[in-house]
């Protein structure tokens, strides 16, 4: 069906279109032709952007559909707007083999709601031994390469596998972690984590493992995304990376440009997360690298979990928490407090995470899918249980008064959330 979206406020950080108007939408794309519209949806006093690009959503199938399913966060993703999402490869088994991949598609094909890109692992099951038939991952539809959250302790290997991904131009997507100096730790290892008796995980298991990354790029030249950062230290030394040229690009968890380690509190398990929140000037850097570009894009890393789980003393409980809903409202929040104008906070989860995952998506032009959110900047909710679609209920930001409503989400031209 083609779909006018009349009168409202047209917000395209790829071309810098930011004003009131009109978007046609004719056989799933963006058209410049104005044509009889099946269906007028009145845009008024509504933003109108790019479907959100989130780079890191775990949808836990296959595995783990007690702590969540497919039907579940898909619908989490459009109702917080979000339209296409990577998924990591930690599921159970992990996405090693291209069968499992090509399941993980067609299965959330069939829900016709945001697009899914498979992130496959880099060696098989995660164990950071051998490396993947990447070749074969990637005709079944992997976009990048990784290990999430294992470790991968053998710098051969990883040295042999960035030189693989290099020879066909596969973009590796790493979290910089050193697991020996990482290993039991469950907080920042600092002042916060020393009164409450946690074992600390130092900002240098960060920076140590960078600098090795970094190194191989050099070496190899391989495409690397570098997922999570949590330091102020490693956000200076991407900056030097990208000053030197390196092929590299990053992210943050929108919960780390709001959080520190204070935020802890009385043990909240819900702030048990991977990375850990680090120290406020942490904190304080990744959102002034986030503002300036320095960090290319921020993620929800949603990671929804079992309240049994979440419900254990802090360092018992699993790490992770919530956020495809919270993506949009928490960017807004962070642009509103840095003093950024819409468009370019609404760039680093539309056209900057779109750049990095390589899709046509996430701008507003004519021939681009028409994937679209539109959104009342303005409208404010309390963040309860009862308003998550997500089968995960672990967030730190559980009664928080936040700004930011989607009232309709199109995927392909389809409304698949609100009018």
């Amino acid at each position: 069906m083609d779909i006018l979206l009349k009168g409202g406020r047209v917000v395209d950080p790829a071309s810098g279109r930011d004003a009131v108007g009109d978007v046609y939408i004719a056989r799933g794309v963006i058209s410049d032709k104005p044509g009889a519209a099946g269906r007028t949806i009145d845009a008024t006093g509504l933003v109108v952007a790019p479907g959100l690009i989130d780079l890191s959503a775990r949808l836990r199938e296959p595995g783990y559909e007690y702590k969540a399913t497919l039907e579940s966060e898909m619908d989490a993703a459009v109702a917080g707007g979000v339209t296409s999402l990577a998924c990591p490869p930690d599921t159970d088994p992990p996405l090693d083999e291209p069968g499992l991949v090509d399941m993980l598609r067609r299965r959330a094909k069939t829900l016709s709601r945001a697009r899914v890109y498979p992130v496959g692992a880099l060696t098989v099951k995660l164990a950071g031994e051998r490396l993947t038939e990447m070749a074969e991952l990637a005709e079944a539809g992997c976009v990048a390469f990784s290990q999430a959250n294992a470790p991968l302790r053998d710098t051969q290997v990883l040295w042999r596998a960035l030189q693989y991904a290099a020879t066909f131009g596969f973009p590796v997507w790493l979290r910089a972690e050193d697991a020996w100096l990482a290993a039991g730790g469950v907080a920042h290892d600092g002042e916060v984590a020393t009164r409450m008796g946690l074992p600390g995980i130092p900002a240098f298991a960060e920076t140590i493992a960078l600098g090795a990354l970094l190194e191989l790029v050099r070496a190899t030249r391989t495409r690397v995304h570098v997922c999570r950062l949590s330091t102020a230290a490693a956000v200076a030394m991407i900056r030097a990376a990208k000053k030197e040229g390196l092929p590299v690009t990053c992210d943050v968890a929108i919960h780390h440009v709001h959080l520190s380690d204070r935020d802890l509190g009385f043990y909240d398990s819900n702030c048990r997360l991977e990375p850990p929140l680090r120290s406020q000037r942490d904190r304080d850097a990744l959102a002034a690298g986030l503002a300036e570009g320095t960090i290319d894009c921020v993620v929800s890393d949603h990671t929804p979990v079992d309240e049994d789980q979440k419900q254990l003393p802090f360092a018992e409980a699993e790490p992770g928490a919530t956020g495809l809903e919270l993506l949009l409202p928490l960017t807004l929040k962070w642009a509103a407090a840095r003093k950024l104008p819409l468009a370019a906070a609404l760039a680093r989860v539309t056209s900057d995470p779109a750049r990095v995952l390589g899709v046509q998506s996430g701008r507003i032009a004519p021939g681009a899918p028409a994937d679209l959110v539109l959104f009342d900047p303005e409208a404010p909710f309390r963040l309860g249980a009862e308003t998550l679609r997500s089968q995960g209920r672990n967030t730190p930001f559980m009664g928080y008064e936040l700004a930011g409503r989607v009232r309709a989400t199109l995927v392909a031209g389809n409304i698949v959330h609100g009018r």
